[in-house]
């Protein structure tokens, strides 16, 4: 009995070693991440100034769940080869980077209650938009965003859609005691791969703002 509890031990730990081998292989594969400056810090709150950027963005209909699949396998084929490099007829591959954002369409959804969602990822900072590639899925978009700033909160775990919900109420209400004036809708932000176990997942809930 005691010899069967010990090879079970020893297979979990072999586990949790090859999850975390994994993760942080991917991890280091995609370590570019939007810059940012953070302004203000309290606790798991920030504010932050983000740089100007481009995304590689789509728009999806259905629940949060199934539109962020969705939308994670259009723009994965698009970074993964299905386009064309600029004044060639070759196409090219463009590195993953973090995070997948998710975001409702429209400014009067929430991030529980949105049937229209877009999905963005960040395009990494060596290209201008003339000098990527561009897709050949006309349901991808490229797109420049100026420099902004965001009220962002910081959290693990899954991301259930009650609590995305009581994030985005934390988040809001921080923003609330600041008087800042909100810009668009919440967004949600993934930073890992699915494997990752969730204590080790980093998710955001961010909005634009605006101060007084």
């Amino acid at each position: 009995m005691n010899l069967t509890i010990d090879r079970l031990n020893k297979v979990f730990r072999g586990f949790i070693f090859l999850t975390v081998t994994l993760s942080s292989g991917f991890a280091l594969a995609a370590t570019e991440e939007p810059k940012y400056t953070v302004l203000l810090k309290e606790d798991a709150f920030e504010l932050r100034q983000y740089a100007a950027l481009i995304v590689a963005e789509t728009v999806v209909n259905g629940d949060m769940d199934s539109a962020s699949s969705q939308g994670f396998r259009t723009i994965a084929d698009f970074i993964f080869g299905n386009n064309k490099a600029p004044g060639q007829n070759t196409s090219a591959k463009i590195a993953m980077t973090a995070p997948v954002t998710v975001q409702p369409r429209t400014d009067d959804s929430s991030l529980r209650e949105a049937h229209d969602w877009r999905i963005q990822f960040v395009m990494p900072s060596e290209y201008k938009l003339a000098s990527l590639p561009k897709p050949n899925n006309q349901a991808v978009q490229l797109r420049e965003l100026p420099a902004q700033r965001f009220a962002v909160l910081r959290y693990s775990g899954l991301n259930t859609e009650s609590k995305v919900e009581n994030k985005t109420v934390e988040l809001m209400a921080w923003v609330k005691t600041k008087n800042w004036q909100t810009i668009g809708s919440p967004q949600l932000s993934r930073y890992d791969p699915p494997w990752t176990l969730p204590m080790w997942r980093r998710n955001e809930i961010r909005v634009e703002v605006t101060g007084p």
